[in-house]
């Protein structure tokens, strides 16, 4: 018997392998694929801008890639209690200074300009329809920074609207591969039916660039978590995001859908590695973790000389990404 609705996947033609560059950006999933792919030891860089949600900021994000037009002070805003940001940022990047903001966000918009240009992937998560448009310069906003409401206008934007954006950035990029995903999670803020609004907007503008455009492929995360998780035990307290296990699940369903078969071996290996990396002796001194530590530089060395192409620096503990395997 089937207690479920699976969603049927058909694995693109062109797939991601250890030696392709990836980029990642939009919502919470791009968050959450990015920072697996990125902890498997991919070539993965993931939110260089922090969580996008719409469509236009993503646009401007991509833009901004391509160009690697540095940030200046017109565009530095004061946020919170002594501290800067821009409206192309989000949280994370406030900073108290803002020379010192300049030089952080400049530095890391010239190390995902390199990234970006040589990625054979972008990976675009989209969150909302809706937009903040600053009423002073007219800008769509990736972050209004918590500021008072009445600095902005809310805005939908259309089917047509999106469509647009998102073709602009496919057409100017034949050389990459996109791959575009509509996020499950719920802006209940909006409301039930106009989340629902906003998200079909997004599926529809979706839905006619792949179909405009051979190297744009629609991943369904919305819909498997929606359909195939039909079931709140899937979602965390909040009702809104997606469990740890769900996670896990969409993730292996990505694999399938996008990334090359022969390359399970590989992140096979790269998740036993990692979790050598993160493993933490109780007695440090003792022989068995000489053992231990021995055996783990063999395993490293088999990598190196088996998958040269796995990026080791990305399975070490500074990177948070969870165990799939």
């Amino acid at each position: 018997m089937i207690f479920h609705t699976e969603i049927k996947l058909y694995p693109i033609k062109q797939t991601i392998h250890y030696c392709d560059g990836l980029l990642f950006l939009g919502s919470c999933f791009a968050d959450e694929v990015g920072a697996i792919c990125k902890g498997l030891g991919f070539n993965a860089m993931v939110n260089p801008f922090g969580v996008l949600y719409n469509p236009a900021s993503i646009a401007q994000a991509v833009e901004r890639l391509h160009s690697g037009k540095p940030f200046s002070h017109e565009e530095v805003i004061a946020v919170g209690e002594g501290q800067y940001c821009t409206f192309s940022h989000n949280t994370a990047f406030w900073n108290d200074s803002e020379n010192a903001l300049l030089e952080q966000v400049n530095e890391n918009l010239n190390k995902s300009q390199k990234h970006f240009l040589k990625s054979q992937w972008v990976v675009l998560s989209l969150g909302t329809s809706w937009v903040f448009l600053s009423k002073e310069t007219r800008q769509v906003v990736a972050n209004c920074h918590k500021l008072p409401a009445n600095q902005f206008e809310r805005e939908f934007l259309t089917v047509e609207q999106s469509t647009a954006l998102l073709s602009a950035l496919v057409k100017q990029h034949p050389d990459k591969q996109f791959i575009f995903t509509v996020s499950p999670l719920r802006h209940l803020k909006d409301g039930l039916h106009e989340n629902q609004v906003s998200k079909a907007a997004l599926l529809l503008a979706v839905d006619e660039v792949c179909k405009k455009y051979d190297n744009a492929h629609y991943f369904p995360a919305y819909e498997i978590l929606l359909d195939e998780l039909r079931d709140y035990r899937f979602y965390k307290e909040d009702m809104v995001h997606p469990t740890e296990q769900a996670v896990h699940y969409i993730w292996n369903r990505f694999a399938d859908f996008a990334i090359d078969p022969k390359e399970k071996p590989a992140m096979q290996a790269a998740q036993e590695l990692r979790q050598m990396l993160h493993h933490r002796p109780m007695f440090p001194q003792s022989e068995s973790y000489r053992k231990f530590e021995l055996q783990r530089e063999q395993r490293i060395a088999e990598i190196k000389r088996n998958y040269p192409n796995i990026n080791l620096e990305n399975l070490y503990p500074h990177q948070s990404a969870p165990s799939f395997f």
